[in-house]
C-alpha cells in the first residue's frame, strides 16, 4: 500500500507555488488544509496566475510528467486585452518566436488556440479586464514549458496577459473548486487522469527537477 498522498488545489492569485520563502509572499501553508510532511508542488505556476496546480508527497511525479517520452497536455484560459484577430489565433497555433533566458529567441511549437467565452466557473478578479473593456478569452494547450511561455506567447503577438488559469493537465481538470480549495486523490485514479501508464515502475527519484514557471 503507497503511503504517498496526492492533491489538486485552485491556486489564487498573489499566491507562490512554495511552502517556503525567504520573501514577503503569501505560500501554499496559508491553504486552510493540513498537507502531510513533503508535500510539494509539482507544474509551479508563478504568483500572479492561479488555477490547477498539483501537490504531492511523491517526488517521482514531475519526472513523469515532464521527462517521460509522451508529452503531456495542459490547457490555460488566458484573458488578454482588446479583440484578438483570427491572424493572430493562427500565428500563436503554428509557433511564434518567444524571449528566452540570454537574449535570444525560440519559435514555440504548434499547440491548439481557441477563442472562447468567458469560462462560467470562474469568480471574477481584480487581474482581470472588466467587462465594458474590450478583451479575449483564449483556450491555450500545450506541452511544452518555457519559462512564462504563455504570458511571452500572446505579448508576442501584441496582447497584453490580464489573468492565467490553468484549467486541466491532460484529463486532470479544475472542475468547480473555488479559488484556496483541496481535493485528495487516489493514487490510482490520479495517474489514470494525468494519463501515465508506467508509475508503478517510476524512474528513480534522484533525477528530481522543477518545472519552469507557466
Amino acid at each position: 500500500m503507497t503511503s504517498h498522498r496526492y492533491f489538486i488545489i485552485n491556486k489564487p492569485p498573489n499566491m507562490v507555488s512554495q511552502f517556503v520563502s525567504s520573501h514577503d509572499v503569501r505560500l501554499l501553508g496559508e491553504l486552510d488544509f493540513a498537507f502531510p510532511e513533503g508535500t510539494h508542488a509539482v507544474g509551479r505556476l508563478d504568483s500572479l496566475s492561479e488555477g490547477l496546480l498539483i501537490l504531492t508527497t511523491n517526488k517521482r511525479v514531475t519526472n513523469l510528467l515532464f521527462l517521460g517520452e509522451v508529452p503531456h497536455k495542459r490547457t490555460y484560459w488566458v484573458n488578454v486585452g482588446h479583440v484578438v484577430a483570427p491572424e493572430t489565433v493562427e500565428l500563436l497555433r503554428t509557433g511564434i518566436p518567444i524571449r528566452v533566458k540570454g537574449g535570444g529567441y525560440y519559435t514555440t511549437a504548434p499547440c491548439e488556440v481557441e477563442i472562447i467565452e468567458r469560462p462560467a466557473i470562474l469568480t471574477r478578479h481584480k487581474n482581470e479586464t472588466q467587462p465594458d473593456v474590450p478583451n479575449t478569452w483564449l483556450s491555450i494547450t500545450l506541452t511544452e514549458g518555457k519559462y512564462h511561455q504563455v504570458r511571452k506567447m500572446v505579448r508576442e503577438a501584441n496582447h497584453r496577459c490580464k489573468r492565467l488559469v490553468r484549467a486541466s493537465i491532460e484529463d486532470l481538470e479544475l472542475g468547480d473548486l473555488p479559488p484556496g480549495g483541496v481535493k485528495e486523490i487516489e493514487e490510482e485514479e490520479f495517474f489514470r487522469l494525468l494519463k501515465i501508464d508506467n508509475w508503478k515502475s517510476a524512474i528513480s527519484a534522484d533525477r528530481f527537477v522543477e518545472e519552469p514557471l507557466i
